[in-house]
């Protein structure tokens, strides 16, 4: 018996030390030392994979009612004011938790918050389908603004984590694609649907297809990598007061509101308004609708990648971001005005114009940013300036719902739609300096350094 249970303990010990050779090897451990995921860390591809598919299930999810608005108009008898705040009631609950929801990532894990937030916005997306009126449905969609607010900083978190400095780029990249082709999908598959089954099954459908998502999250291990990304760059770490006081912040700040408010407006109100307005069917207003969505995100893909090799190739941040973020405003003036006179092969024409230009300055939003604040400060400027920039969703959609009701036309919200994109030529060329590094050392103004100094650093998530 003594040496039965002295063969037992050696191989006890033996095993022990196996396990641990194998962690320290960083090793995948057989299965039969068992499947504690702790021991095999996720490919960072894998899971740059799995949070793009998060936050496209995010926009398609919030999507849906702008999709199903005429149609729950009719059977729920909404008033344009009405929906128009059901469709800001998200940002209730989106905007103001954001910073909140980063800081819950950072105690309890990203893993942790962004699969909670996930379940609770796929819940809220079901129940919507089962919703009987105008108060049910508020509550569902600030609930679903809750649940969503914890995309983007788990998202951003487990990047940082888990993605080399160097490779951070293409995978925001990807990222950036995922929820920007979510609209365009969600609005093709979630019209069609509707058109044959009606909008409540769809909306139980989506919400629990989006649960399956947490299958595969569940199985997800994030280990850090051995060089954090605060660490890239040894910049010293500012004061939030001393970020607060840069002009750059504010006039990005600015810009970045002004973006918002026609990717909002169109958002929220372009199914409503070629059906009810421009008397589109439902099923072309879903085939237009869908093909803009893909266009924007197709050129923020193409726009991220080519303004990368012209950095490369010497020509200035400022001069290539500043003249994307001018053309965009002046374009969304026209376009603005364009969609409101013109017929309907105009209007579409319009349409696709203003996405395409849109889609090219989205990649700036973040990278202006990423290159003036640098490594130590990206995180607070960027809460800033998207929190100010996500202002638009709370104001775009329901003003729009009390101007229509008011007038019975589009007249004057597309007029102020175009009128905001002045804003966001002040802010990005006028009150927006030189895009270089801020030399946080410093006090006033920007320490210009060579534009290559951080060229691996990708621009970093934050919708």
């Amino acid at each position: 018996m003594v040496v039965f249970s002295a063969t037992v303990a050696q191989k006890a010990v033996a095993l022990q030390q196996t396990r641990a050779g194998l962690a320290r090897a960083r090793l995948p451990v057989p299965h039969y030392f068992g499947t504690n995921d702790m021991t095999t860390p996720t490919a960072p591809f894998r899971l740059v994979m799995l949070v793009t598919a998060a936050v496209f299930i995010n926009y398609v999810d919030r999507g849906n009612l702008a999709t199903a608005a005429p149609l729950m108009q009719d059977q729920l008898g909404l008033s344009p004011s009405q929906l128009g705040i059901l469709l800001s009631a998200f940002y209730y609950g989106y905007v103001p938790l954001m910073p909140f929801m980063g800081w819950l990532a950072e105690r309890y894990g990203a893993k942790r918050v962004l699969g909670l937030g996930v379940f609770l916005w796929s819940v809220s997306t079901l129940l919507t389908g089962l919703a009987g009126g105008f108060i049910t449905l508020l509550g569902l969609r600030i609930l679903l603004g809750v649940g969503e607010s914890v995309a983007f900083p788990c998202a951003s978190k487990v990047l940082a984590d888990a993605v080399p400095v160097s490779k951070l780029g293409f995978a925001n990249g990807v990222l950036t694609f995922g929820y920007l082709v979510g609209p365009a999908v969600g609005t093709a598959v979630g019209g069609f649907l509707m058109t044959l089954y009606g909008w409540r099954p769809v909306f139980v459908a989506f919400g629990l297809v989006s649960l399956l998502w947490l299958l595969p999250w569940s199985r997800a291990m994030i280990r850090k990598p051995a060089t954090p990304l605060a660490a890239a760059v040894s910049d010293p770490a500012p004061r939030f007061t001393d970020i607060l006081r840069r002009r750059a912040l504010w006039g990005a700040s600015l810009g970045h509101f002004a973006s918002n408010y026609g990717y909002y407006f169109i958002v929220s109100w372009l199914p409503y308004y070629l059906v009810k307005s421009r008397g589109f069917s439902p099923g072309a207003m879903v085939a237009v609708a869908s093909w803009a969505y893909l266009l924007n995100a197709l050129s923020a893909l193409a726009s991220g990648w080519a303004v990368d090799r012209l950095i490369r190739r010497g020509i200035s941040p400022t001069l290539l971001y500043k003249g994307i973020m001018a053309a965009n405003h002046v374009a969304g003036i026209a376009c603005m005005i364009a969609m409101l006179i013109l017929p309907a092969d105009g209007l579409v024409a319009a349409l696709f114009l203003f996405e395409i230009v849109s889609g090219c300055s989205y990649p700036g939003l973040f990278a202006i940013p990423q290159i003036m604040a640098g490594p130590s400060a990206t995180g607070r400027w960027v809460g800033v300036q998207n929190a100010a920039g996500n202002v638009a969703g709370l104001i775009a959609p329901v003003l729009t719902g009390f101007l229509v009701e008011r007038t019975g036309l589009f007249d004057v919200a597309f007029s102020l739609a175009a009128a905001v994109n002045i804003l966001g030529l002040l802010g990005w060329v006028a009150i927006l300096p030189a895009i270089v590094p801020i030399d946080w050392s410093a006090p006033p103004t920007p320490k210009a350094v060579s534009p290559g100094s951080r060229s691996e650093l990708g621009p970093v998530v934050g919708d």
